[in-house]
């Protein structure tokens, strides 16, 4: 992995916002999650594990190509 990979934050505008983490390889499978309440803030990054975050619920992502408000 490469140690200046891009960071993206997840910000939470309600309570109980998914954020799941999609393996790397020829199954994609959920390998970790989290859940986040209201203005709650989580700062990740890809790595040799992570090919995919899915974001499921009211939340703003920034990333380094811009932000997305999924509301």
């Amino acid at each position: 992995m490469d140690s200046k990979s891009d960071f993206f934050v997840i910000k939470a505008l309600e309570d109980g916002v998914n954020v799941i983490g999609l393996t790397r390889g020829t199954d994609t499978r959920f390998h970790h999650s989290e859940k986040l309440d209201k203005n709650e803030v989580m700062i990740a990054q890809f790595t040799e594990h992570t090919s995919a975050v899915k974001v499921r619920g009211k939340a703003i992502i920034q990333t380094s190509h811009g932000e997305i408000d999924n509301n």
